[in-house]
């Protein structure tokens, strides 16, 4: 394919939502990376997630209680 110049299809670009600024301030490490909980409620996680769909892309955010490892929100 390479030496016939045949190349697949490709579907998508990827697309890159954020450019970090290197110079700009970092927010602190609240939870110091120890994602541990002795109780519910006691630490929650949230994460955001941009997901492929037919019409475009959707953004989909939730919160996970660490205990539990249950979506709480």
């Amino acid at each position: 394919m390479r030496q016939l110049g045949l190349e697949g299809v490709r579907r998508s670009k990827r697309c890159i939502t954020t450019i970090p600024d290197d110079q700009a301030e970092k927010p602190l490490d609240l939870v110091r990376r120890q994602c541990t909980a002795s109780r519910p409620n006691q630490l929650w996680v949230a994460d955001i997630t941009r997901v492929a769909s037919w019409t475009g892309f959707v953004y989909v955010a939730f919160v996970i209680d660490v205990f539990s490892r249950r979506i709480v929100g």
